[in-house]
């Protein structure tokens, strides 16, 4: 069996849903399909969450209507028939009645949970519907049903693999079963979720639940490139990536792959692939455990970075220093990105600044704090670039128009991270792109 994820961009269109239809029916394997909410709709459903929790209800009445209206269209324009047209109502009222019964009631995080909720759900039941009216056979398999947190929101895999095995056990004669990304039951029985981009995350620990084939993530673009596209002209995509290579990329913003969702797959070695809806027959990448080449395979860029220095002649060289710094953040569960010392100081970066005053408060009890917002983390990734002669040089000299903040090298023979300004971001990652690879 095998896991195919479709992103919001891939069913955000009435002919994009049709399009995932033809490409979950031309194999006979089995397949696990999972589906995000069409595109802009967890936006959508974030904002009305934001407007009722400051009280504005006229607002999220607003919002509400708005998506409500898009899905009124998207229906008629999905589906053909009288008979599946009028389940599509069906299914459409029941999700936006309870959208309005939620400003009646008071707000709190659990009811903000089911709203995000709703987009997978409706995405899944009208992409069943069409199937349906198509004569597809397809099995419906609500994630709510075997996916779940703990109490520390952290997936519980075995708990999911014995739940989806049962599941599955009862459909033993059919091919393709229908799912929700994104969404899980958190350890209190109530809707919650993997966060952001969690539907590439409940594809691999599906995979990783049932030991899948192969995962394959479909989106709007044929792979990882080794450059953002959206700033470069000239990039291509990687064919082959190992699992260290593809984290660091993910974790470090490229934006075609959620960053947790690479661990479930390399703790089971189930290959990945990244694949384009709109060009099926492209190759691609396929990221396994094998490591292929030495030197640089890609470059990505994580922004709303913010760095931390503190300044601590007296204290830095006291014994357990750094242990009393990482605690504040860990009291605060801020995870730091990079981290550089010298006799001095320690800087260190984040990405979150939910409880930068309380951070920032604490730390000055050990010396001088700066914080350096706008920040922007360059991440050159590859096999053994540590260890490749003249990489670091060859790395630097490509930015030496640039005053760069931070380094972090040889912490991972993976990967060389540097940290600068923001407005000098692509200027940057174009001259790298420019040094680095020889076919441009």
């Amino acid at each position: 069996m095998k896991i195919m994820k479709f992103g919001g961009t891939s069913v955000g269109k009435p002919e994009r849903m049709h399009q995932v239809k033809d490409l979950i029916t031309r194999d006979s394997q089995k397949k696990i399909v999972v589906l995000s909410a069409l595109s802009g709709t967890t936006n959508a459903l974030v904002g009305i969450g934001d407007a009722l929790a400051e009280a504005n209800k006229e607002l999220a009445k607003e919002r509400i209507d708005a998506l409500h209206k898009h899905y009124l269209t998207f229906y008629k324009e999905l589906l053909k028939t009288d008979g599946a047209r009028t389940k599509a109502e069906k299914i459409i009222k029941e999700h936006f009645e309870f959208l309005n019964i939620i400003l009646k009631i008071s707000f709190n995080e659990a009811i903000n949970r089911d709203i995000l909720a709703q987009g997978e759900l409706l995405s899944t039941k009208l992409f069943y519907t069409l199937l349906q009216e198509l004569d597809v056979p397809a099995v419906f398999l609500p994630a709510l049903d075997f996916m779940s947190i703990d109490e520390n929101n952290e997936p519980e895999l075995h708990k999911i693999s014995e739940k989806i095995k049962v599941i599955l056990s009862n459909y033993p004669d059919d091919r393709i079963f229908i799912t929700q990304g994104y969404i899980c039951k958190n350890h209190r029985n109530e809707v919650d979720n993997l966060k952001r981009g969690g539907s590439d995350y409940s594809a691999s620990l599906i995979g990783a639940a049932i030991s899948a084939e192969v995962v394959e993530i479909w989106t709007d673009i044929d792979g990882m490139h080794n450059n953002d596209p959206r700033v470069v002209d000239k990039t291509r995509p990687i064919a082959q990536l190992s699992f260290d290579e593809a984290a660091e990329l993910a974790y470090f913003g490229a934006k075609i792959l959620h960053p947790a969702s690479i661990w479930p797959a390399q703790q089971y070695n189930i290959p990945v692939k990244l694949l384009n809806t709109m060009e099926p027959d492209a190759a691609g990448t396929t990221i396994t455990a094998k490591e292929q080449g030495a030197g640089v395979k890609a470059l990505a860029a994580k922004d709303g970075i913010t760095a931390i220095k503190i300044k601590s002649s007296r204290m830095l060289l006291a014994y357990g220093f750094l242990r009393k710094v990482f605690e504040v953040f860990e009291k605060y569960k801020t995870s730091i990105d990079m981290i550089t010392t010298s006799e001095v100081a320690v800087s260190l970066t984040i990405d979150d600044l939910s409880h930068i005053k309380e951070i920032v408060k604490e730390l000055e009890v050990y010396g001088t704090v700066e914080v350096d917002n706008n920040q922007t983390i360059i991440s050159i990734v590859g096999n053994m670039i540590a260890e490749s002669k003249g990489s670091v040089a060859q790395i630097m000299n490509c930015l030496q128009d640039y005053p760069l903040r931070m380094v972090s090298y040889g912490g991972s023979r993976h990967n060389v991270s540097l940290l600068l300004d923001a407005k000098y971001k692509n200027d940057a990652l174009r001259s790298l792109n420019n040094g680095l690879f020889e076919w441009n």
